[in-house]
């Protein structure tokens, strides 16, 4: 299966949308929108910014292992 390193955050809090290259050795935990710095952190249960905000979950879950 091919991992997929780009994925679009929305910024939950004022519509701003990126496209963001996902690190593969890392979680990332914090990402502060560039339109209103809001600094998101992941909603309960999920492991980084990608799996709450991000169009694509982050490698290690694209993968089905544990991320950090």
């Amino acid at each position: 299966m091919e991992v997929i390193l780009q994925s679009t955050i929305t910024c939950p809090n004022c519509g701003q949308k990126k496209e963001e290259t996902m690190p593969t050795d890392a979680c990332q935990y914090f990402y502060e929108c560039e339109n209103c710095k809001q600094v998101l952190k992941p909603e309960q249960g999920d492991c980084c910014v990608y799996c709450s905000y991000g169009s694509i979950a982050c490698p290690p879950i694209q993968q089905d292992k544990k991320c950090c």
